[in-house]
């Protein structure tokens, strides 16, 4: 017994006496919901695969729409496959923001995401700087 008469007990009585303790009823009542953590996890890992996977993914944020409409660019069914590919060959050399240059036209792509963050052509412009890509595929 210790000075205020409460006994003193081993880290290896503790133990023992943990391990022989009941689960409660809230911990062993737990059902498993379509909603469970897990469930919901292996959802959005699912829809993150099907995105990386399907090279025709390639999708346009507003901003490069507004260019793409303001610029008077029609990209070509062709076009839009090479430039699928190009995204492709970004990812499997790990770009995340990436310059893709196809005939006359630029694009920014977030690779991830396989979104087109911004698009320009190269007739009438000169001097063209581009910032905060890790990389550029040509094609």
């Amino acid at each position: 017994m210790n000075q205020i008469g409460k006994p003193m007990y081993s880290i290896e009585q503790l133990t023992e006496a943990y391990r022989k303790q009941k689960p409660t009823q809230a911990r062993a009542e737990v059902p498993a919901e379509e909603g469970s953590f897990r469930q919901v996890l292996r959802n959005k890992q699912e829809a993150y695969e099907q995105t990386v996977s399907s090279p025709g993914n390639v999708s346009f944020s507003k901003h490069a729409n507004e260019r793409l409409n303001s610029r008077n660019i029609h990209l070509t069914e062709a076009q839009m496959q090479r430039l699928s590919h190009g995204v492709e060959q970004a990812r499997d050399k790990h770009i995340n923001e990436s310059l893709v240059m196809l005939d006359n036209l630029a694009f920014i792509v977030n690779v991830n995401n396989n979104t087109v963050i911004t698009a320009l052509d190269q007739i009438g412009e000169t001097g063209h700087i581009f910032t905060n890509i890790d990389g550029a595929v040509i094609i």
